[in-house]
């Protein structure tokens, strides 16, 4: 009876931890999210290149995601890949110099604006946006 709970307790263990949604990034210029997965779908909205997404379910080369705000999409595969990206989730997000409150303000962003991760120094990461402009920015602004 002990290895029958057992193996019951690792299949469970096992099942949660696949459940994690798999993490992809928009690697197009501008993508399409759509109503379901074909073109023939209604275009929801317009994404840019870096803009994340969590992967809930697949149907043949189309992905069904969810976003940072919980919005759920459709997107063809062809046009993601697994390229380390996060999004702004405040409405004022200072870009700095370096990973520090002591480092120089470069730039602001709003709610949204989607980045390429180049590199971490514990809660900072060193981002870059699709036009070029990169710079540090603190964890709890972002969702990755």
């Amino acid at each position: 009876m002990k290895q029958i709970l057992g193996l019951i307790l690792v299949l469970t263990v096992a099942a949660v931890a696949g459940a994690e949604p798999q993490r992809l990034t928009v690697t197009a210029g501008v993508a399409n999210i759509r109503s379901g997965p074909g073109t023939t779908h209604d275009v929801l909205w317009q994404v840019q290149k870096y803009f994340p997404i969590a992967v809930i379910e697949k149907s043949g080369a189309w992905y069904r995601f969810r976003d940072f705000e919980d919005d759920v999409g459709w997107i063809h595969r062809s046009l993601v890949g697994d390229v380390p990206a996060l999004i702004t989730k405040t409405d004022r997000c200072n870009i700095r110099s370096g990973p520090g409150l002591k480092h120089k303000v470069l730039f602001s962003v709003g709610l949204g604006i989607p980045f390429k991760i180049l590199d971490s120094q514990g809660n900072w990461f060193h981002v870059e946006h699709a036009d070029g402009d990169s710079g540090w920015i603190h964890n709890s602004l972002i969702w990755k």
